[in-house]
């Protein structure tokens, strides 16, 4: 019997032979994929009678015995016991974990499926050794009864393990085109990550399973080593000088913004792509995306007037595929149900590089009632700790958070850095936080080029997003006090065309002699 400690829970295979190609043998099958790679597998037979399930189990026991991988029976105690399974997995109207405990032999691995974080601490108080989590994306290889997670939810059940031995795997719908979307998603606030991800219809129905397992695998294993990497440290002379290289950079490359905004801001936000020496396109057709995402430098989903939705998603999934900056203003997001809806299906669909938004859209995309909004706007003075909001919520949402008001805080989470500039005729104009939108998604493009050497395999961006993030506010507000200054403008109407002038007329001196930036430690 393995030790429950010390298995492997990267690539938890679990069986479907209703999903088999035509003529795929099921032993031939599994061996496939215990060569390609997977670390556990479970034996699932919704259908089979007991006869049936006896000589499957005891065909995978002895081909999981051959590879030294772990065997799990889903349900069945009585087939684990027959075929001396490493250990069994149960749902949370079967058997009680201490009951099976009682049954099976000292050392057999005990799964509990979960979908709160209330099943969770069961399953701790219980003693079980790992929990599944899930489902986290739709599937059609199981009748869920629960409803769907989201990758957004399941860092808080994650946390419920933090302090204990137990491990965790997500399960439903788990594939190769969103297992980075998953494993980076899916961490708690306190960096409690997946211990793997279980796997059903992409090993299963591929001709190739050892192919598809070994891939999985491989992915999985890029992604564990790059957790342990340490975030680079910020003073801010270096920010000054990163911004700076961002919009030389953007000047030489002319990087291909794709933004699909609303309609209000279009004109300006196409004005201000331009001025800063980038390339705009403002497609919102969903056949596009694709080959969209080819091509650009990064991707701009402003929700203002929510009307392309399937774009939205499919465009966002491209842009993560292509290793692109995806950065997402949620503009008014706390005003109506149907635009929280609409928010939590596209940040669990794909994963945001960068998240702009004034501080009432901001707190409620971290369901915080410290402020509110009306429409678009902020009301009232903002939160009493900035600081630890932005570090909070970019943990949350395992991205960079740009809180932009009369101050602008940006996070990754471990780094927050504030940005003094800006004028008050920012806020006389229409759309000048979407004009922000614009400015970080053109300086991510920028930081993006400049990150094309890395090792992107397990990333789902390539480049210093923060840099990204702090350049484009940077950007806009140097511009904006600049543009005020000017004797020709004499209010908001004449305000705008000088704002897009000195956003043309921007240079790297001009950003290392007026950026006003605090890095904030502790």
């Amino acid at each position: 019997m393995k030790n429950p400690r010390s298995i492997d829970y990267s690539i938890y295979l679990v069986t479907g032979r209703e999903l088999l190609p035509a003529k795929k043998a099921y032993g031939d099958f599994l061996r496939e994929a215990l060569e390609g790679g997977v670390t556990i597998v479970q034996v699932r037979e919704k259908n089979a009678d007991t006869a049936e399930f006896l000589r499957i189990a005891n065909e995978s026991k002895r081909l999981c015995g051959e590879y030294d991988v772990p065997l799990i029976i889903n349900d069945r105690i009585d087939i684990a016991l027959a075929v001396n399974a490493d250990g069994v997995h149960l749902g949370q109207t079967d058997m009680p974990v201490d009951v099976a405990r009682t049954l099976l032999p000292p050392g057999t691995i005990i799964g509990v499926s979960c979908n709160n974080v209330d099943h969770v601490r069961k399953a701790v108080q219980d003693g079980a050794d790992y929990v599944g989590i899930g489902a986290v994306w739709p599937t059609n290889t199981k009748q869920l009864t629960s409803a769907i997670l989201g990758v957004r939810a399941v860092g808080p059940l994650l946390a419920a393990l933090d302090g204990t031995c137990l491990k965790a795997v997500a399960i439903g719908g788990i594939k190769s085109s969103n297992l980075l979307r998953t494993l980076h998603g899916s961490v708690s606030n306190t960096g409690h990550r997946l211990d793997g991800v279980a796997v059903i219809s992409e090993i299963v129905t591929s001709p190739e399973p050892s192919k598809v397992a070994n891939n999985l695998r491989e992915s999985y294993r890029r992604w564990s080593n790059l957790t342990g990497q340490s975030s680079p440290s910020y003073t801010t002379d270096t920010i000054k000088d990163a911004v700076s290289d961002l919009l030389r950079v953007t000047k030489e490359t002319k990087p291909l913004i794709h933004q699909i905004t609303n309609i209000v801001v279009a004109n300006q936000s196409a004005n201000a792509t331009l001025a800063l020496g980038a390339s705009p396109i403002m497609a919102s057709a969903p056949e596009e995306m694709y080959d969209l995402s080819r091509v650009l430098g990064a991707l701009l989903v402003n929700f203002g007037t929510i009307k392309d939705k399937e774009a939205m998603l499919l465009a966002g999934q491209f842009a993560n595929d292509a290793k692109k900056p995806v950065v997402f203003d949620p503009v008014g997001v706390g005003a109506t149900g149907f635009r929280r809806r609409v928010a939590a299906e596209l940040l669990n669909t794909w994963q945001a590089s960068v998240i702009k938004g004034n501080a009432g859209e901001l707190a409620a995309l971290a369901d915080s009632e410290e402020v509110n909004a009306k429409g678009v706007d902020s009301i009232g003075v903002g939160f009493a700790d900035p600081v630890r909001f932005v570090k909070d919520l970019a943990r949350k949402e395992r991205c960079v958070v740009a809180l932009t008001g009369v101050t602008d805080w940006v996070s990754d989470g471990t780094t927050v850095v504030k940005l003094s500039n800006g004028h008050s005729l920012l806020g006389d104009i229409t759309g000048s936080g979407c004009l922000v939108g614009t400015c970080i998604a053109t300086f991510c493009a920028a930081a993006s080029e400049l990150g094309n050497n890395e090792d992107g395999i397990a990333k789902l961006v390539k480049g210093d997003m923060l840099m990204g993030a702090v350049g484009g506010i940077m950007a806009l507000s140097i511009a904006g006090e600049r543009a005020a200054l000017r004797p020709d403008v004499q209010g908001s109407g004449t305000f705008l065309p000088a704002l897009i002038d000195e956003l043309y007329n921007l240079t790297p001196d001009r950003i290392k002699e007026h950026g006003n930036v605090e890095v904030i430690t502790g």
